[in-house]
């Protein structure tokens, strides 16, 4: 029978990322995904202006209620962008109704980047996303947001193995099971992620680091490394592979194209379909 994880995301109608991300790759991965959505966007918030925007905390209850008539089992749940605080306990609710002890809670704390928390969040928003680390059972920040769930001064550029691992151990101190930390770059040619394991076990999982900044890479990565999970690949295994397919659509995307699009992502599910053949 096909496996299935519901992706808790906002749909941002343009702009590669999110559930327009999560829907595609998950499915490519041979898994059935699921939609739970948070937020209806024209585009996403990242250097787009005058975009509409529909907050659907209410619609998010009367999903899972109808949801519950069907007696669903979901093998994974996978979150992302919350548009409030509210929203989390909506989170927390939904994890309470579905999570048994053979599925994976994969929690994207979606708040922060490049040392910034996201201006439609305020600090209590913080607090609240803190919440959700006892629910992980992987937890997905970048750098800035594990800073800022753990109380840590955020360090720019190159980091140390000391200051990373430190990071996570505060992490799994407030619950997280596993880690991957995204961002980690240990010398300026290379940049990637940490996966630690819940036995204390860390792998540095690393690529040449290209340039320039693309939005939905975030969403990309905790895609592919949620398929993968619930296929059975290891946390090391499943890391590798969305580091991977992150510097490969970057790479499918020319150097010219606007980088508020997203990179093209379709280019390498194509290649690998045709590997598959």
């Amino acid at each position: 029978m096909t496996k299935n994880i519901v992706a808790v995301h906002d749909i941002s109608c343009v702009g590669r990322c999110s559930s327009t991300v999560a829907l595609p790759i998950i499915s490519a991965y041979g898994i059935e995904c699921r939609l739970l959505p948070t937020a209806l966007l024209s585009t996403h918030t990242g250097g787009f202006t005058n975009f509409t925007y529909l907050d659907l905390t209410d619609e998010m209850r009367n999903i899972i209620q109808a949801w519950q008539e069907l007696k669903l089992h979901m093998d994974g749940i996978y979150s992302g962008f919350m548009a409030s605080a509210e929203q989390i306990d909506v989170l927390k609710d939904l994890i309470d109704i579905y999570k048994d002890a053979e599925n994976l809670a994969i929690i994207d704390p979606v708040m922060a980047d490049h040392g910034e928390l996201y201006s439609v969040f305020a600090m209590h928003f913080v607090e609240k996303m803190g919440e959700l680390l006892p629910y992980a059972d992987v937890l997905l920040p970048n750098i800035t947001e594990a800073c800022l769930l753990t109380g840590t001064p955020y360090q720019e550029g190159v980091h140390s193995e000391s200051f990373i691992e430190m990071l996570i151990e505060k992490l799994q101190a407030r619950g997280a099971k596993n880690v991957v930390l995204t961002g980690v770059m240990l010398d300026e040619k290379y940049i990637g992620a940490a996966a630690a394991r819940s036995t204390g076990q860390i792998d540095y999982v690393l690529a040449e680091k290209l340039p320039g900044a693309y939005h939905g890479t975030g969403d990309i990565f905790g895609s592919v490394l949620s398929a993968e999970l619930i296929n059975g690949k290891t946390l090391a295994a499943a890391t590798r592979e969305a580091v991977d397919f992150v510097v490969k659509s970057i790479k499918n995307t020319p150097k010219s194209a606007d980088k508020r699009y997203g990179v093209e992502f379709e280019q390498t599910l194509k290649s690998k379909r045709k590997q598959g053949q």
